[in-house]
């Protein structure tokens, strides 16, 4: 088996995935690196969302750290930009140059990321954002999969609905909460946030 570390964004968009990579002879280790995710209770859902997916499954999972408001100083000036224009470009060099860092560190030479999958993500963004990170750290490989052919998509709508997922609303910073109703975006803010990290 092809060792692989899969950048996952969640549990819905991973599903697929994984899936997929154990039937063509990869082992995937799951790496959930996503600051830019708001409000915390979100975040903190959709990581336990991977960690419940993965333990099923046998996979090993590591949780990169919450850095929000690092990412926030990442993105600053960038706050007015639309989804796909230059702010998501610079999350996906972050998370992605942090996920190439972890493979490197790991001895894993060959990672990917679950962004591939959304229809809302630009898939040149994506690959320049690989490219990059791969660049950084030589000994790793970015693999530019395009994670939405092949059934992919349908597979993961079965998935979800088979594993009750929890299916978020949102890309995941408070920027992209603005395509929501304004009742639904006040709900996810005034959440608590009762489980600790």
């Amino acid at each position: 088996m092809t060792d692989v570390l899969l950048h996952s964004c969640c549990a819905p968009c991973s599903s697929a995935i994984i899936e997929w990579m154990l039937q063509n002879d990869y082992r995937p280790t799951i790496f959930y690196f996503n600051p830019n995710i708001f409000p915390q209770t979100e975040y903190l859902i959709r990581k336990n969302e991977c960690k419940r997916y993965a333990q099923a499954l046998g996979l090993t999972m590591i949780d990169g750290d919450y850095d929000h408001a690092g990412w926030r100083e990442t993105v600053k000036g960038l706050e007015m930009e639309p989804e796909r224009g230059a702010r998501c470009q610079v999350c996906f060099d972050r998370r992605l140059a942090e996920t190439a860092r972890e493979a490197a560190k790991r001895g894993i030479r060959l990672f990917t990321t679950t962004l591939a999958s959304s229809r809302w993500k630009d898939l040149v963004q994506i690959e320049k954002a690989g490219r990059a990170a791969q660049a950084l750290y030589p000994t790793t490989e970015f693999w530019d999969k395009n994670w939405r052919k092949g059934g992919l998509q349908q597979r993961r709508n079965e998935l979800l609905k088979a594993n009750d997922f929890y299916n978020q609303l949102y890309c995941g910073c408070e920027f992209s909460m603005r395509r929501l109703p304004a009742e639904e975006c006040q709900r996810l803010l005034q959440q608590a946030c009762p489980i600790e990290l």
